[in-house]
């Protein structure tokens, strides 16, 4: 069904509107030109926003000396945005590409064709309308000779009339005139027959031109047109459905994004800062009130004094005898998370091989470090002298395949990285060993001399003041980190201190002490889940409960067995658990 918007056409309507319509048209074109640059700029800002993502996510890449520091939950989680925010740059990328493949490089072939149909059709246009100017100039030039024979004809008429009338004028006279009036009246016939003629094929040629070729003309500009605003319409909707293509990626980096900041857990992160910088020191003791007014001598006090001046002296690295940061070592360590800076291999390079000039469990942690690394070392040196080994014996066997020649200076090589490889191993694992006997040696004193629980109070097992003194300095602190007790950082061979166990001894042949050889002394509930990240701690489930084997010793560690399963037993963060001791 015709509608009466479909009858209304250009050609109809706007038949004498030819250079109105010549204006809309080229208007258009500029507006869909001016779309594409629009665009097309859309298109680079996309291109330049995902370039300048790509670059923050470039500068923020954690370095190398900043690895370390990465190992906490809110770096980590950091680290997991970024790949996030540089996924979704590629995003950006994707959708300043499709527009630019599907979008602009159509709209620019429409802009050239739409222009060129548009010429052509002014000029056919151009060309109907000079047509009929023609006819039209034809049609005056007749009319004109037509006007101007019929005037000479009445003049003719008029002069051969007065000349019949003079009866003075000769017969000769009378028929010159006559025959003037017989040749003007042909003339006037001639151009009158040719103004009819003009006239009727002007006529005709008008109705044609206004009524065919130009409304012709017309439809084909209306076709035009309509066609260019169409395409804007589905290129707006292109545009649109090229964006929210990658809305479901878009949404996935948000959701990682969302997932990365529900793995920061700020208890993780606060273990995690004293598994690092957990010295094994303890603090020192009060300082006993000596009274001069009984004649004592002042040696004590001054020795106490000395003592408090021993502690505040700075070892090498920066750090106090107490294992404490000095100020020269703080300054260096800048930002949010350098505070706690990491001295990494560092140690090693920059001070002492045995790593001596570090606390105690420091030197235990990063000597641990270092074996499991020549370990790893070893094990690929090994695997690549086997497959060398393996590789000599092909080619002796079908010597086409190679010479094993040329394998026996790769094997010296091989060999000779191996054993040099395995004597550092062996060094550093006897470093290690002096490291766990040192810290040992400390945990026999200060369970001699350090205040422990006892039904609820602290005593000392020996309450010898400066003897407890002496021994402060040397005492070292029991916890998953130390490598003492049931702990899985303990190596086999290595004594443990039997005092610690009320008595009980364990195999020191043994990688493990038996779960058996101390009763439960309490009962303990875990407030939050904990994720093992260390040796001989053992991950536990929210609200799950557990034995209690041992107190917190000032570490920050709970020794505790589960009730149920394999009954295994490790060490959890005292600040994670709620524990109640079983009445004496």
């Amino acid at each position: 069904m015709t509608t009466a918007t479909d009858s209304m056409n250009w050609g109809t309507e706007l038949w004498d509107q030819y250079d109105n319509l010549s204006a809309h048209t080229l208007k258009g074109i500029d507006f869909l030109e001016k779309y594409g640059h629009f665009v097309k700029d859309r298109a680079t800002i996309e291109y330049e926003y995902a370039a300048k993502l790509r670059r923050l996510v470039k500068t923020y890449q954690p370095k190398k000396k900043d690895e370390e520091d990465y190992q906490f939950t809110s770096c980590k989680a950091f680290k997991i945005l970024m790949n996030e925010i540089n996924d979704l740059a590629g995003q950006h990328e994707v959708v300043a590409e499709n527009l630019q493949a599907n979008v602009i490089k159509e709209l620019n072939a429409l802009v050239k064709d739409i222009r060129e149909e548009r010429k052509k059709q002014l000029q056919e246009g151009n060309r109907l309308t000079q047509t009929l100017q023609t006819q039209l100039e034809n049609l005056q030039r007749s009319k004109k000779a037509y006007d101007k024979a019929f005037r000479d004809n009445e003049k003719a008429l008029e002069n051969f009339q007065k000349a019949d009338a003079d009866l003075h004028l000769s017969r000769a006279e009378v028929e010159k005139q006559r025959a003037n009036l017989a040749y003007k009246t042909q003339v006037c016939d001639t151009a009158k027959n040719e103004y009819a003629m003009q006239l009727q094929r002007t006529n005709e040629l008008q109705r044609q031109h206004f009524r065919s070729g130009l409304p012709e003309v017309f439809r084909q500009l209306q076709e035009l047109d309509e066609k260019r605003i169409k395409n804007i319409k589905n290129f707006i909707r292109s545009s649109v459905d090229i964006e929210r293509n990658v809305f479901p990626i878009i949404n996935k980096c948000l959701d990682g994004i969302l997932k990365a900041a529900d793995v920061i857990n700020e208890k993780e992160d606060t273990m995690l800062v004293i598994e690092r910088y957990k010295s094994g020191f303890l603090p020192p003791d009060d300082i006993p009130f000596e009274d001069l007014s009984k004649g004592c001598s002042d040696s004590g006090s001054a020795n106490n004094i000395n003592n408090i001046q021993i502690s505040g002296k700075l070892k090498e690295g920066g750090y106090t005898v107490k294992g404490t940061i000095t100020g020269k070592a703080m300054k260096k360590r800048a930002g949010i998370f350098h505070i706690f800076g990491s001295r990494g291999n560092a140690a090693i390079a920059d001070g002492k091989e045995d790593l001596s000039d570090l606390p105690p469990n420091q030197r235990r942690k990063k000597l641990m470090q270092k074996v499991e690394e020549l370990k790893s070392k070893v094990a690929q040196e090994t695997a690549a002298k086997d497959g060398l080994m393996k590789m000599k014996g092909v080619y002796e066997a079908n010597p086409a395949l190679g010479d094993p020649m040329t394998i026996e200076g790769q094997l010296n090589e091989c060999s000779h990285r191996l054993d040099k490889l395995q004597g550092e191993l062996k060094r550093y694992q006897g470093y290690l060993e002096d490291a766990i006997k040192g810290i040992q040696s400390g945990q026999n004193n200060s369970l001699t001399n350090s205040p422990r629980m006892v039904n609820g109070s602290r005593h000392h097992r020996n309450s010898g003041g400066s003897a407890a003194e002496e021994e402060s300095l040397s005492s070292c602190s029991n916890s998953p980190e130390s490598g003492l007790g049931t702990s899985h950082t303990s190596l086999p061979g290595v004594d443990s201190d039997p005092d610690q166990y009320d008595g009980h001894t364990a195999d020191p042949e043994s990688e493990y002490y038996e779960a058996d050889l101390l009763a439960p002394m309490g009962v303990c509930k875990a407030l939050y889940p904990f994720e093992a990240t260390s040796e001989g701690s053992i991950p536990m489930a929210q609200d799950e409960e557990l034995h209690l084997i041992e107190e917190d010793q000032g570490d920050g560690w709970t020794r505790v067995r589960r009730m149920h399963g394999e009954l295994e037993e490790g060490f959890v963060p005292t600040s994670y658990i709620e524990t109640t001791l079983f009445d004496k």
